[in-house]
Order: C-alpha cells, then structure tokens, then sequence
C-alpha cells in the first residue's frame, strides 16, 4: 500500500519531533496527493491533541484508516514507528558494546534549520483553513504567547479550545440553544486522563526487571502521555530511576540523546531502555508497550472525528482546538528558530551562525516555492551539515 510506504518513508527521515512529522504527513496527504482536505487534516490534527500518546504516530494511523480501512490503520502506524524504532535498537547496541553513542553532531547542525523552515511552511498552509476569522487569528495568537511563556502546552490547547467555543458560541454567534450537552459530555473520558498526568505513569513499586514488568511500565505511560514527548522524560525519571532503580539518571540521559538523533516519534525512546535491560526482546517489548494504546485509541477516535462537525457547540470546539494546534506548532517553530538560529544574548558571536540562516532560508524557498518534498530537504540538510563540519569547521 502506498500510504504504508509514505509513513515508513516519513518515520524514517522525519528529525524534529512531532511538528515537523505532522508537517511531513500535511505535505504529502494533503498538499501533493489530496487524499484528504485541508480542513479534515486540521480536525484529526486537533482531535489527537486530545487524547494521549504521540499525535504523529496517531495521525499516521487515521490517515492509514482513511486510504484502506482498518488494515490500512495498522499498516500506516506500524510503518511509521518501525524505523525509529529499529534505528533506536542499533543506537542502543552501539552504547552497551563501545560505552558511547555515534558522533551526529554535523549532521543535525544542517538539519536543524531545514526542520524551522519545514515546519514554518506548515504552519502557513495549515493556518489559511484554521484562522477563518479574527476572533479565531486571536485565539491562537493568545495561544502562542502564552505558549512561549512557559504555559504546559496541554493547558494551552484544551485552554483554547475550551474558552474559544464559550466566545465564539456566546458572544460570537449568540447562540441561545442551549449546549448540546449529550454531545459534550461524551468526549470528557478523550480529555479526563490530562488531569491524571501527574503522576499516574510514573507510580510503580519495586519489581525485579522482566519483560512484562517492562510492557507493563511503558504501556501505563503510554495510555497518559499528553503533549510533547519531552514529558516521557519526567515519567521515565521517576519511574525507571527514582522508583524501579532499574537505571541511573546518566543512563537515561543517553537514552534520550539517543531519541534526539532518530528520526521519527521521541517515544521511540523507551526501545533503548527496553534494549539496555534486557536487548533485542525488551526493546521490541517497550515499543510494543508505548505504542499499544495509541493503536487502540485511533482506532476509538477515528469514526467520531467528522461527528463532531454535526454539533454547533462541538464544531466550534473543533476551530479553537485546531487554531490552537497551529499555535502550538507556530510556537515551536519560534523556539527551534531561537535555538538554531541565533546565540542568547546576542552578540558578536551571532554571526558564526550564517550557515544555518542560509540553508534555513534555502530550505523554505524550497518546501514553499518549489515545493520541494521535505523528506529530500532533510537528507540534503544533513549532507551540508557534513560537508560544513568536514571542511568548514562550522557544525
């Protein structure tokens, strides 16, 4: 199937994190082939904000179901999370053999604009459908600065859709009907879990470290893991390390590098783990656990996403939702273009950074422009990246 081999395809060159996947996906799905509409790629975008685990190996899911069905929801999500993870599985071999991981560094330094510029574009595309009015352009201007205050991006996304259905239904439209409570209240068991993300995950007692006690650990964080995948961290922390005593905090630390330098969902991360416990049949175990409900909750979500266009009220949760959702991506994109294309505090030094405003400005003619599929943006950011660090001395 071709989507199979689109998601593969995506997992296996998509560095960045979910934003830059998701912008990957709005390229191919949506702007080149049209299997979808715009606005359809919007409301699934803004329907897996609301439920736990990764949105883009969700999202690969629901486009999966889209082009083939039930076969196709597995085929798509299974594709998009086998390259990093097996890529993960050869980075965990390489560190409990050599003690230390591949030398990455030039690589990602041309990679990393190309990322600000993909996921840039992205954002001008998917904010056309998403910013149908003024009221909406505030919503998700509020959104992005508070966003980049500091404010939990869980928070910010549900804050906006939320707040943004009471205005546009209140005040905006004036609706008098009263809310379509049946409707409303069916979706609090998607959001419930965000008030549980506390802690839930990471509580364990003391167990001696055997496959099941690993899917069982990963599969919990899995069910409540909401917003950036940098949240596995706090949960494998506390878990793994405070309460299990199954690693130290430096083993973990190379366990997240090593989620950093793979391509595809930063929840591959829990394959290394898995691999450095107990190998090849950990890691696939701590995959398989992370990722299960993710798989069961696409599967949950993927018929009652157009229903919500049905209701006013839902509707209009929807457009918050979705104009949040850009917001959340536009505020990535101002925090990535901070981290690689400038040096805080500004100063003299700033200028040692000019590759990275080419190749960044290089790659957003490209992916606007020329259209340029952004797969073939990043494999030639991590070529420049290398030649710049083998003969330049700049990465």
């Amino acid at each position: 199937m071709e989507v199979t081999v689109l998601c593969f395809t995506i997992g296996a060159t998509g560095f960045g994190g979910p934003a830059v996947l998701i912008a990957m996906m709005e390229d191919e799905f949506v702007q080149r082939r049209k299997w979808i509409s715009r606005q359809y790629f919007l409301d699934l975008v803004g329907a897996t904000n609301l439920i736990p685990g990764p949105n883009s190996v969700e999202m690969s899911m629901h486009i999966g179901k889209i082009r083939a069905g039930m076969p196709g929801l597995f085929a798509a999500g299974i594709a998009f999370v086998v390259p990093a993870v097996a890529i993960t599985l050869a980075l965990a071999y390489m560190y409990a053999r050599f003690g230390s991981l591949p030398a990455v560094a030039p690589f990602l330094y041309g990679v990393k604009p190309v990322i600000v510029a993909v996921i840039a574009s992205a954002v001008l595309r998917l904010g056309k459908p998403a910013v149908k009015n003024w009221h909406l352009a505030l919503i998700g201007a509020v959104v992005v600065v508070a966003t980049l205050l500091g404010l939990n991006e869980v928070i910010a996304m549900l804050g906006g859709g939320i707040l943004g259905m009471l205005w546009l239904q209140l005040v905006v439209n004036r609706t008098d009907r009263k809310l379509d409570a049946g409707r409303i209240t069916s979706w609090i068991p998607w959001v419930m879990p965000t008030l549980a993300v506390g802690g839930v995950a990471a509580a364990a007692e003391k167990v001696p470290v055997t496959l099941s006690a690993i899917w069982w650990f990963f599969l919990k964080i899995g069910a409540v893991l909401y917003g950036s995948g940098y949240v596995l961290i706090a949960f494998i922390q506390r878990g793994i390390v405070d309460d299990l005593g199954w690693l130290t905090q430096p083993q973990v630390l190379d366990a997240v590098a090593a989620g950093q330098i793979t391509p595809g969902p930063f929840t591959s991360t829990a394959a290394f783990i898995g691999y450095y416990l107990m190998g090849v049949p950990g890691g696939i175990v701590a995959a398989a656990g992370i990722f299960t409900p993710s798989f069961i909750l696409a599967y949950l979500l993927n018929p009652l996403v157009p229903r919500l266009r049905k209701s006013t009220w839902t509707a209009a949760f929807l457009d918050a939702v979705n104009v949040a959702s850009v917001g959340l991506m536009a505020a990535v994109t101002v925090e990535l273009a901070l981290a690689t294309l400038l040096v805080l505090p500004l100063g003299p030094e700033v200028w040692m950074k000019w590759p990275t405003w080419v190749i960044a400005l290089l790659a957003g003619f490209g992916a606007i422009r020329l259209r340029i599929s952004p797969t073939w943006l990043v494999v030639a950011g991590s070529l420049v990246g290398w030649l710049l660090g083998r003969f330049t001395g700049y990465a």
